[in-house]
């Protein structure tokens, strides 16, 4: 009689065991497959919605052969979160180039995009016309009236996926061509990347 209870005890027992490990592989092949499918870490996607000439005043000193260039360019850029969870990206910048030197520079405050939302960030880049001195080719450049510039933003930020923490960096560069004549834009070629 006693044997026969201390086997049932020890039935039910590795009973019990048994089906707390199912329970157990159960549960982690569960978050396994919706980590990588439903919560599968996405990359955010950024692009630049339009640029316009907000500002732009050109002198020459014909003496010095130089030329004192003010320009201001709006851009308007979009990042979608295509993310289950919000996508939270550090302080960052956005540069104003000319051949390959930053003019111009603008801080972009850390914030948080919510799950499937799209943020709108408005951004006014200012040329910088003291950096704009030592180099010789501005005043060919605006002589003929096509001043070629570039934009480039990085947003480095991270995807927190059922308490994983996801790195993921944003980076966008366009290039595009300012007419001084009229004061219009053109040749626009824009490059998106995102590692994640």
């Amino acid at each position: 009689m006693e044997v026969e209870k201390v086997n049932r005890s020890r039935n039910r027992t590795c009973c019990c065991i048994g089906t707390t490990i199912c329970i157990i592989i159960a549960t982690v092949i569960l978050i396994l497959i919706l980590l990588f499918t439903v919560f599968k870490p996405k990359r955010p996607v950024m692009s630049f919605d339009s640029m316009s000439v907000k500002d732009l005043d050109v002198s020459f000193d014909i003496t010095k052969l130089k030329v004192y260039l003010n320009l201001t360019i709006d851009v308007d850029l979009s990042i979608k979160n295509p993310n289950k969870a919000g996508f939270k990206y550090s302080n960052s910048s956005a540069f104003l180039n000319y051949r390959g030197q930053v003019v111009g520079e603008v801080p972009l405050p850390a914030d948080q995009i919510s799950a499937g939302e799209t943020k709108a960030m408005n951004v006014s880049l200012t040329l910088l016309a003291d950096r704009l001195l030592s180099n010789s080719d501005i005043y060919s450049d605006v002589k003929s009236g096509v001043v070629p510039l570039n934009t480039y933003v990085r947003l480095p930020g991270k995807v927190n996926m059922l308490g994983f923490k996801f790195h993921a960096v944003s980076t966008s560069s366009c290039d595009f061509t300012v007419y001084t004549s009229n004061r219009t834009m053109g040749d626009q070629s824009c490059q998106y990347k995102t590692k994640l």
